[in-house]
């Protein structure tokens, strides 16, 4: 018998109209994830493409998994605690907006899930390129906007708090350097696994632009961010890798991609401007972390409002009673979406987080999708202890990549023990 017999096969692909649908579909896919990028408005194009991609699964006939229940229903747990919580400021039409946002990413997870959970590569690339081209925009417009390349480049530039434009932090086409930094983590760690299997100039290159990018945004969650996914997406490629040979190779590229980023980042710290701005965000405690309206102050704060408040007190209610956010996605959960949503959010990213576990080692034909999307997902998972990811519309594209692609596996792995009990029957 031919051992490939025993491989995994797919659907068959749709033909005459099912066939239009599905490549309309991908290019709809491919467009949303491209303009990813675009977040300094709202809504952004983004958001609006979103809701055209809904309407191309429906007509497109995406299936949706019976696995992915678990993830449907925290996802509405989430929203029933935050629509309980909305009761108390039911007036205020940016509390009504936020819920709204909520409403409309948990969707975006739940689309994104089955868009993957059969493994097509055709469309998992689609998206891999788009995303890729998106992270390279967001990240040149932020070195046109640092290094003034351009009349006007300063509006790729987060100026608060700058005493000059040159020591002004990245948020390029973001609002905000600490959500534009993160959104470059996923296409590098595609790039670092590229790398690790088969090392080409053009990897190195867009791994040292985007490494830049993230240097740049000066967040310091996006560099820890960076340094866990980075550390995951290595050891989870080491860990999976066929054979000693393989592991052996993984370990030596890892060098020296590690040497090469220092390198880089040697040179430019002999920049005056990029190391005087690094020495000062590098410090472990900033002015905004510690006194009485500090980052711990408010979440210590937070911690005795969320229990005494089971429903919630609703968006941006915490903020604008004591001026600032409590900076920690977890607290934010239970302050926004009670003690019912944040109970749910805390359960979904702990199924999650066990999911893209017990998976990546499975070989499949998208083992470094799912294996980047998990080392993403867990450096988000960590910097949500120090800044509110809720929001993130990359997170949630995450999120459901997790979820798609190890149900994916899951399916893989019992067609494949179906054809090999069907194959030891008909012996």
């Amino acid at each position: 018998m031919n051992s490939r017999a025993l491989a995994f096969a797919p659907e068959p692909r749709a033909v005459g109209s099912g066939a239009l649908a599905q490549r309309l579909l991908n290019f709809i896919l491919f467009v949303t994830v491209l303009l990813s990028c675009l977040a300094f408005i709202e809504p952004s194009p983004h958001d609006v493409m979103m809701f055209v991609l809904l309407v191309a699964c429906v007509w497109a006939h995406v299936a949706v998994d019976r696995k992915f229940t678990p993830l449907i229903f925290l996802l509405i747990l989430w929203l029933i605690g935050g629509a309980i919580a909305l009761i108390n400021v039911a007036d205020d039409q940016l509390a009504v907006q936020y819920f709204g946002t909520s409403v409309y990413l948990a969707l975006a997870a739940v689309i994104f899930a089955c868009l993957f959970s059969d493994g097509d590569l055709t469309r998992l690339s689609l998206m891999n390129r788009a995303y890729l081209i998106a992270a390279l925009v967001a990240a040149n417009t932020g070195y046109i906007g640092y290094f003034h390349l351009l009349p006007g480049a300063n509006v790729f530039l987060d100026l608060a708090g700058a005493s000059s434009g040159e020591l002004a932090r990245v948020s390029a086409t973001f609002k905000d350097p600490n959500v534009y930094g993160p959104f470059l983590i996923f296409p590098l760690m595609m790039l670092i696994l590229g790398f690790l299997s088969r090392p080409t100039a053009i990897r190195t290159v867009l791994i040292v632009l985007l490494a830049g990018g993230v240097l740049l945004s000066y967040s310091r969650g996006a560099w820890i961010h960076f340094g866990l996914s980075a550390v995951t997406a290595i050891a989870l490629a080491f860990l999976s890798a066929p054979d000693r040979r393989m592991r052996t190779r993984v370990l030596a590229f890892a060098i020296v991609a590690a040497v090469g980023l220092l390198i880089v980042f040697a040179g430019l710290m002999s920049v005056d401007s990029i190391r005087e701005m690094l020495a000062e965000r590098a410090k472990v405690f900033q002015p905004y972390d510690t006194g009485s309206g500090g980052r711990f102050t408010l979440q210590q704060l937070a911690l005795s409002v969320i229990l005494e408040n089971p429903t919630g007190l609703g968006p941006l209610v915490f903020s604008n009673l004591h001026g600032s956010q409590q900076h920690n996605v977890y607290l934010q959960g239970f302050l926004v979406y009670g003690w019912i949503g944040g109970a749910a959010y805390l359960t979904l990213i702990a199924v999650t987080l066990a999911l893209g576990l017990r998976h990546f080692l499975q070989r499949t034909p998208w083992q470094p999708y799912l294996i980047a999307a998990y080392a993403s997902f867990i450096g988000e998972v960590g910097e949500g202890f120090i800044i509110d990811t809720d929001h993130w519309r990359h997170f949630f594209l995450l999120l459901g990549l997790v979820w798609g692609l190890s149900v994916a596996t899951i399916n893989y792995s019992r067609s494949y023990a179906n054809r090999r009990s069907a194959t030891a029957v008909s012996y």
